[in-house]
């Protein structure tokens, strides 16, 4: 199993990639309707909201915004740091990245499920940790480099599918399996994790720590270097 992994990173980092961008669906899920809509995950969406906030619009959160970037670009920074000069690719270090986004969605899940009703302060907090652990995650999958798949945002994706259809540019080489893929399953995160909010806010942060763990746990056997 290992070295099948092995003799084909290619392919298993793909997978891999696609499936912490459904987990990005689930906590943008979570962050928006759960966290008085705020995404962690998409930062795009998160400045337009912050945009239209500031002018007082429709009473939009601004507290949560600026802690979920602030912490996104603190995780994104802390993985850069720690995969600097290394090549691209899946490398101890990565574990080591992705072991910790872990360990911050289960600690943040583990404050919701302990806390019946958490005060404001407690959910900005989580708010922020959970934009570290997104901002750490895009950074590490920026350094893994699968084209097309950052797992925290798919407007370009959607961009080089349509530009590269037959209706479009006619790319022949035109991957839009793994293009239609990752819209697909933000798409289908997004969906679980409003789902699991039926039964609590912190199923859909269990959700994606299960994933991330099992990414890492995978990651790591496929590693062929250090």
């Amino acid at each position: 199993m290992i070295s099948t992994l092995r003799r084909h990173p290619a392919g298993t980092h793909l997978g891999l990639m696609l499936a912490l961008t459904f987990s990005t669906g689930v906590i943008d899920a979570v962050g928006y309707l759960g966290l008085d809509r705020v995404f962690t995950g998409n930062m795009t969406g998160n400045i337009v909201i912050l945009g239209m906030a500031l002018t007082g619009a429709d009473g939009l959160p601004i507290a949560g915004p600026v802690l979920a970037l602030a912490g996104f670009m603190f995780g994104a920074a802390v993985a850069g740091r720690l995969l600097r000069d290394l090549a691209a690719g899946w490398s101890l270090r990565t574990t080591v990245v992705f072991a910790i986004v872990a360990l911050v969605l289960v600690a943040s899940g583990a404050v919701m499920i302990t806390l019946d009703d958490p005060a404001q302060p407690v959910l900005l907090a989580v708010t922020t940790a959970l934009g570290l652990a997104m901002g750490a995650q895009a950074g590490a999958a920026r350094h893994i480099a699968v084209k097309d798949v950052t797992t925290v945002v798919v407007t370009s994706t959607i961009t080089g599918l349509a530009a590269d259809s037959v209706f479009g540019s006619r790319v022949e080489a035109h991957p839009w399996r793994r293009r239609a893929g990752a819209i697909a399953l933000i798409g289908a995160g997004a969906a679980a994790g409003a789902l699991a909010l039926n039964a609590h806010i912190a199923l859909g942060v269990a959700i994606s720590a299960v994933i991330t763990i099992v990414v890492t746990i995978v990651g790591h056997a496929s590693r062929v270097q250090g």
